[in-house]
């Protein structure tokens, strides 16, 4: 059931053509963590245009959340050919997608993007597809293709968190929300079946535990296995929790020795977990420790304490609206936004001690000491 919302705050009203706009297309076309920054602003629209139906466009990884996003009607998963890693399409097939979209009848696409993307070619998209309202940020006259042009502010360098930018994005036709924080729902089965997981594991899902989330789609973005080897060991010696491995299954092998050590404590679900099976995992755990990536911004939707081992590959993506220590060596080469290092040395991370990682787990375990386990109860997640 789709939660009731207040109204917009007072102050903002959508211009005509977005009052009576219904049929909205949300796009964003990168992953996971990308969708979830994006969700207060899909709140403002929600909120302020009273009766849309909101579709959200996406990668596949990116419309796997749309389930989750209370907001959100629908969900359309689409590898856009321009986007990185995508693979190239004929002018045909550009074509036939764009008659899909005709397809949806929408009078307005919201095309969100990050500083350093351009929103053109999901523009021309739009523009094929007969969508009459165009709204983006862009830092060349766009002309027709986009009918609401904001003229990108952050030209060289980012400025803002992404979240407040989409904000600002959707604010430009008078859309906003009283209610800022990721949105991210767990039902009740995904915390079932955690529930049970953790009990064939010999966890107490009623006692306190730690997640440990290693992998990230970039090699630029994750934590070094020998680091994360020692730090396994730090914690349960320092707090005797239960520790719980997770990551994509992708993942398996690169971060099989953390879970086959000899002598390791901690228990994996590397592989085994849905996305609203992972979102209960970290919704009842006392804290998570990964990388700049995906579940960072689900434990900030679900209000889990984290410590995010910061790759300085972008600004804009640190965590939003929760307890969490920021952790990163600097380096000259900051905000490269690359995958793989460029420079070959991933000292932003490799050079971040485990003892470091731990004293931060400490301080934020201290604030918080008995945080409740919340893995079988259905709330939506916004908080």
């Amino acid at each position: 059931m789709r939660p009731a919302y207040e109204a917009a705050p007072i102050g903002l009203r959508p211009p005509q053509p977005w009052q009576a706009a219904r049929r909205i297309l949300c796009v964003r076309l990168d992953s996971l963590g990308d969708v979830l920054m994006c969700t207060p602003a899909i709140r403002a629209l929600r909120e302020s245009l009273p009766g849309c139906h909101l579709t959200l466009l996406s990668s596949p990884s990116g419309a796997a959340a749309a389930p989750h996003i209370p907001e959100l009607d629908a969900a359309l998963a689409y590898r856009a050919p321009w986007m990185k890693h995508a693979e190239p399409a004929s002018a045909q097939a550009l074509q036939e997608y764009a008659a899909r979209l005709a397809a949806g009848r929408f009078d307005a696409a919201v095309i969100f993007t990050s500083y350093s993307q351009s929103p053109l070619p999901a523009a021309m998209l739009c523009q094929l597809a007969d969508i009459p309202l165009r709204l983006a940020s862009c830092r060349e006259n766009p002309y027709q293709l986009l009918s609401h042009w904001v003229p990108e502010r952050e030209r060289e360098r980012a400025s803002r968190h992404e979240v407040q930018r989409q904000l600002d994005l959707v604010a430009d036709v008078g859309c906003a929300t009283s209610d800022t924080a990721l949105s991210f729902a767990v039902p009740a089965a995904d915390a079932a079946r955690v529930h049970g997981m953790l009990e064939e594991h010999g966890v107490d899902p009623e006692a306190p535990y730690l997640v440990l989330h290693a992998g990230a789609s970039a090699a630029s973005r994750r934590y070094p296995v020998r680091h994360w080897l020692v730090l396994i060991g730090m914690l349960r010696r320092r707090f005797g929790y239960k520790i719980i491995l997770t990551g994509e299954l992708g993942d398996a092998d690169a971060l099989r020795p953390l879970a086959e050590g000899w002598r390791s404590p901690a228990h994996s679900l590397i592989g085994k977990l849905g996305l609203g099976e992972l979102g209960a995992l970290i919704r009842g755990s006392q804290l998570l420790i990964t990388g700049n990536t995906g579940p960072a911004h689900i434990a900030a939707a679900v209000g889990t304490p984290l410590v995010d081992l910061y790759a300085l590959t972008n600004p804009q993506h640190t965590p939003w609206r929760v307890a969490h220590r920021l952790l990163f060596h600097d380096v000259s080469c900051r905000n490269c936004l690359r995958s793989s290092c460029p420079q070959g040395h991933h000292a932003c991370l490799d050079s971040l001690a485990p003892g470091t990682v731990l004293e931060a787990a400490a301080e934020l375990l201290a604030a918080a000491p008995n945080r409740p386990a919340r893995t079988g109860d259905a709330a939506l997640a916004f908080v």
